[in-house]
C-alpha cells in the first residue's frame, strides 16, 4: 500500500531546503539567509505553541489565508472570486482596516500561526496591509499577487521585509497567460523575475491548472525556465468551476491523477523548487484541510471561512477572535461531521458539497 502523502512535514522540509539554500549563497544573498535562519527558529518556537493549546483543545492550524481586498484590476476568465461576487473592480468601504488586519496579524502570531498567505482581488492595492505585515518578521507572509502592481516602491520593501514572498500567478507560457488573464501580463511577470532575481530576493509561481494548460504547466521546460528565473516555489492550483459554463475548464479525474503523478515526478526531477498541489496534497494527506485541519481563510469584510472556495461564516472578527472562529459551530460541524474527508466528484470537496456546508451553516447538520 502507498504511503499517505503528509503534507505538513513536505512543507516543513521545503522551508528547511531553502534556508540550507540560502545559507550556501551567504556570501551573495546575506540579508536573506540571516532572516530565513531567524524564521526557522521562530516557525520552531510556533510549532510548540501550538502543541501547548492542542493539549488544552484548542487545534491551531500553522496556515490562514488573509483575502486582506475584495479589489482587482483584472478579469481573468473563469475567475471563481469574481464568479461568487468576492472580487470587484471597486473595493467596497466596509473592509477591515489596514489597523484591523495588524491586530489579526498580532492574534496569529502569539497562537502560533507561522504563515499567513495573503491575497485578495490583488492584494498589493493594499499597500498599508502588507506594511502592517512587514512588520512581523515571526510570520512569513507569501503574498499571492498577480504582478501586475509590482513597482519600485514594492521591490524595495520585498528587499526590507524579507518575511514578504510574493507569489506571482502565471498560466504557462505568454499565450496561455495573456489569454486568460491580459494582453501584456506575461511579460510583466517576465520581467518581475529578473528584477527579484537581481535582488536575492526569493520568489513563488501560482499556477491555475486547468483542462486546457495543465501539459503544459507540469512540463519540463516550464518547470525549468521558472527556476532558472530563481523561482523557488511553485503552488499548483486546480481550477475549481463556480458556474455551469466553466465547468469544462475544471481537471475532472483522469486530469486530477495525471497531475498527481506528475508531482510526483516533478519533487523526484526538480529538487531545488517546493511543489505544492491544492487541493490535490490534502487529498493525500487525508482529505480536506479547511476549517481550521491545516488551514481557515479570512475574507476582505473579516467573516471567517473555511476556506476561499465556500465563501460562508457565522462568525466576524469584528464579534469575536481567531480562537473563537476555529470553535465556531460551522467550523466545529466541518471538522467533527466526517465532510473533510468525505468522497466527491470535484477537485474541492466543499465547493462540490456547498448544500451540505449551508445545511450546516444554519444548524441543519
Amino acid at each position: 500500500m502507498k504511503e499517505a502523502f503528509d503534507l505538513m512535514a513536505y512543507l516543513t522540509r521545503g522551508v528547511e531546503k531553502i534556508v540550507a539554500d540560502a545559507l550556501r549563497a551567504t556570501l551573495t544573498n546575506p540579508r536573506e539567509s540571516a532572516y530565513l535562519v531567524r524564521f526557522a527558529a521562530a516557525a520552531a518556537a510556533a510549532s510548540k505553541r501550538r502543541e501547548k493549546q492542542e493539549a488544552e483543545g484548542l487545534h491551531v492550524p500553522p496556515f490562514l489565508i488573509a483575502s486582506i481586498t475584495s479589489s482587482c484590476n483584472l478579469h481573468c476568465a473563469g475567475c471563481y472570486s469574481r464568479c461568487n461576487h468576492a472580487t470587484v473592480d471597486q473595493a467596497p468601504v466596509q473592509q477591515m482596516t489596514d489597523e484591523a488586519w495588524g491586530r489579526v496579524f498580532d492574534e496569529a502570531e502569539a497562537m502560533g500561526i507561522s504563515f499567513i498567505l495573503l491575497a485578495g482581488g490583488e492584494p498589493l492595492l493594499r499597500r498599508g496591509v502588507i506594511a502592517e505585515a512587514g512588520k512581523r518578521p515571526n510570520i512569513l507572509f507569501p503574498v499571492f499577487t498577480n504582478g501586475t502592481y509590482m513597482d519600485e516602491k514594492y521591490f524595495e520593501q520585498f528587499d526590507r521585509c524579507r518575511n514578504l514572498l510574493p507569489v506571482m500567478s502565471i498560466e504557462g507560457g505568454k499565450e496561455a497567460t495573456d489569454s486568460r488573464r491580459g494582453a501584456g501580463v506575461y511579460d510583466k511577470l517576465r520581467q518581475n523575475m529578473q528584477t527579484l532575481r537581481k535582488k536575492g530576493l526569493i520568489f513563488g509561481a501560482s499556477v491555475t491548472v486547468t483542462t486546457q494548460n495543465l501539459d503544459e504547466v507540469t512540463g519540463d521546460k516550464f518547470v525549468r525556465s521558472l527556476a532558472d528565473a530563481g523561482c523557488k516555489v511553485v503552488i499548483y492550483v486546480e481550477y475549481v468551476p463556480v458556474t455551469q459554463e466553466s465547468r469544462e475548464l475544471a481537471p475532472g479525474d483522469e486530469e486530477r491523477e495525471r497531475l498527481a503523478r506528475s508531482m510526483e515526478r516533478l519533487r523526484e526531477a526538480h529538487g531545488d523548487l517546493v511543489f505544492i498541489s491544492f487541493p490535490g496534497d490534502e487529498k493525500s494527506s487525508g482529505g480536506c484541510l479547511a476549517a481550521g485541519r491545516g488551514f481557515f481563510h479570512i475574507n476582505s469584510h473579516g467573516d471567517a471561512e473555511p476556506c476561499p472556495f465556500s465563501p460562508y461564516s457565522d462568525i466576524s472578527l469584528s464579534d469575536g477572535t481567531l480562537a473563537d472562529a476555529l470553535r465556531s459551530p460551522l467550523f466545529t460541524a466541518l471538522r467533527d461531521g466526517g465532510l473533510l474527508a468525505d468522497d466527491h466528484m470535484g477537485g474541492c470537496v466543499l465547493n462540490d458539497k456547498r448544500a451540505e456546508v449551508e445545511r450546516l451553516l444554519h444548524g441543519e447538520g
